[in-house]
């Protein structure tokens, strides 16, 4: 869920998007596949599935989230950089971010259009193909 709120709040590479989920942590989407990775890992039952993908997620996601953040801080300057200080980079903050009114970006609400063109429903369809393989498992029909 977390997923497709952010996706469909992004405008990439057009406009810091500080709003929705962005207002609470930097990085929702990565954020969203953590907790859907997390999931499934405890869906799994072992807890070597669970180490695997805790170092995996590490592994594939601490450089492109740095990379993002020094993109950002040269596309964005100055907004960018009071956003980075104020809002975590993944574990999100319990109130939103609220940007000082002269620097602030249009709030951008959620759209399906945007949703769609960010093709986050490629994810979801994944998280569906998920849910079936767990509820086939849990019927008894997969080892």
């Amino acid at each position: 869920m977390a997923r497709g709120w952010a996706a469909g709040v992004l405008e990439k590479d057009q406009e810091l998007a500080v709003s929705g989920p962005y207002a609470f942590t930097r990085n929702p989407l990565y954020l969203g596949s953590f907790t859907i990775g997390v999931g499934a890992t405890v869906a799994g039952g072992r807890i070597w599935i669970g180490v695997v993908f805790l170092a995996f997620f590490i592994w594939a996601y601490r450089g492109p989230m740095a990379q993002e953040s020094k993109r950002l801080e040269e596309r964005f300057g100055e907004g960018y950089r009071r956003y980075r200080d104020a809002v975590p980079a993944f574990l999100p903050r319990l109130t939103p971010y609220r940007p000082p009114a002269e620097t602030a970006p249009a709030r951008t609400r959620f759209s399906l259009a945007r949703y769609i063109r960010n093709r986050e429903w490629e994810a979801a369809l994944g998280g569906v193909a998920a849910m079936g393989l767990l509820a086939l498992k849990a019927a008894g029909h997969l080892g």
